[in-house]
């Protein structure tokens, strides 16, 4: 589930009691951060009694934390839902902060941490030492929004032997349009140009890329970045879905096109499974 790396381990795991609704919120020391970082899980009801249960990886925008995608998105309920209805089967939803930098990480390495391996190495292998039901057979999937859709896109394009599909809502498509939405500058300058170019990863791993769906509002000030993305990737020939809604950069927004991730993520899990999930009975 989580890629081999020379850097320490995670440790000093610290779990809250269980908060309404199934959430956990979960302070660890990450190796790649120097210090303390803090996610939040959803764990479905039930779900302990289940092996190799998929993961949802689900990153925040500028100036929110780990608790955004739950408490402003009310992710947690949305996948109940679905899973209530059949719609999806049970899954992990685990929403990290960004590192805490600055207004924002963008989920990149500078600074002198790298919050990069923060999200792809030390919450992942957080999660599979705090919940036996996650362990390296995990199917594991990316999403995003705003900041954290550039995040799912190139995290998810980069280290396409950790996650089986990405999705990303109202993404910042080039990290230079973090600039529209911060006070403290960006460090641009510590970061190398591929390295921060979402279609240099998109080609450089082209023959083994996660599924990709990405969508955005119509009123939102990112929608031409995402329509420039979806024309080069379709001049390139690279698989990919993108879909245009009403609605702008905010939160009625995401939380309205969480449930076409989720679906999204089981579809390709039901297109791959040789034996019928151990529970829910599915019928999308």
């Amino acid at each position: 589930m989580f890629p081999d790396s020379t850097v320490g381990s995670v440790r000093n795991i610290e779990v809250s009691d269980l908060q309404p609704d199934g959430v956990h919120l979960i302070t660890i020391y990450s190796p790649a951060l120097h210090g303390r970082g803090d996610f939040s899980v959803f764990a479905p009801s039930g779900i302990e009694k289940l092996v190799s249960v998929p993961l949802v990886v689900l990153l925040h925008g500028v100036y929110a934390s780990h608790w955004a995608w739950f408490f402003n998105g009310a992710a947690h309920r949305t996948a109940d839902n679905l899973i209530r209805g059949r719609r999806i089967r049970p899954m992990l939803l685990v929403a990290p902060s960004d590192g805490l930098y600055g207004d924002g990480s963008g989920y990149l390495r500078h600074s002198g941490c790298d919050y990069e391996s923060w999200i792809v190495k030390d919450v992942l292998e957080s999660v599979s030492k705090t919940f036996p039901c996650a362990d390296r057979k995990s199917p594991t999937f990316i999403a995003g929004l705003s900041m954290g859709g550039y995040g799912a896109l190139r995290l998810g394009a980069k280290h396409s032997g950790v996650f089986r599909a990405i999705s990303a809502h109202s993404a910042i498509t080039r990290i230079e349009e973090i600039s529209s939405f911060v006070s403290d500058p960006f460090p641009f300058g510590q970061i190398p140009p591929d390295e921060k170019d979402l279609i240099y990863w998109f080609e450089k791993n082209r023959c083994a890329l996660p599924a990709l769906r990405f969508d955005c509002g119509i009123n939102d000030p990112l929608l031409g970045g995402n329509r420039r993305l979806h024309l080069e990737l379709t001049r390139r020939e690279i698989p990919h879905s993108y879909f245009e809604f009403e609605g702008g950069h905010d939160w009625s927004y995401w939380r309205a096109h969480l449930s076409s991730t989720l679906i999204f993520f089981e579809e390709l899990l039901r297109a791959s499974d040789t034996t019928p999930p151990e529970s829910p009975e599915l019928s999308i």
